[in-house]
């Protein structure tokens, strides 16, 4: 059994994101089920109370609402979602990309870009991370 790495951070080539990232003991496909499938998402973000969409599992131009730290529910739309990344704008403002890369059959790199005008976030992510690794490592994940 590989040792799962702590989450890192670093700022993306261009500089405008930092990516928090870790290396999960789980193959690509599971992580990417926990980050896509909505009715994990209260699971693994810290931020994140509820979800409502009409997608269990979020694809390009995916919609609905999420509660925020049970606070109010403010709208989402997935910019992108394809080739284990996805993006989206919570409340028509940039948020948080979400990246997957295959490091084995079973073993993956999850990770977290986030606006340098959020760079407090990042300690959120972190934690984020380590839920979705408890996820993908030690649950059977429904398939898509």
């Amino acid at each position: 059994m590989h040792m799962a790495s702590l989450p890192q951070i670093e700022r993306t080539p261009n500089g405008r994101r930092l990516v928090v990232d870790r290396v999960v003991d789980a193959g690509a496909d599971a992580v990417w089920t926990v980050l896509t499938d909505t009715e994990q998402w209260p699971e693994w973000g810290p931020s994140v109370s509820a979800v409502r969409s009409g997608d269990r599992y979020i694809e390009s131009g995916s919609r609905g609402e999420v509660q925020v730290a049970g606070g109010p529910w403010v709208p989402f739309e997935v910019d992108t979602c394809g080739d284990y990344r996805w993006t989206w704008r919570v409340a028509e403002i940039p948020a948080t990309g979400h990246a997957v890369t295959p490091l084995g059959e079973d073993r993956s790199r999850v990770a977290f870009e986030i606006p340098l005008l959020a760079g407090g976030y990042a300690i959120v992510c972190r934690r984020a991370l380590d839920r979705i690794a408890t996820i993908a490592e030690n649950e059977d994940l429904p398939t898509r």
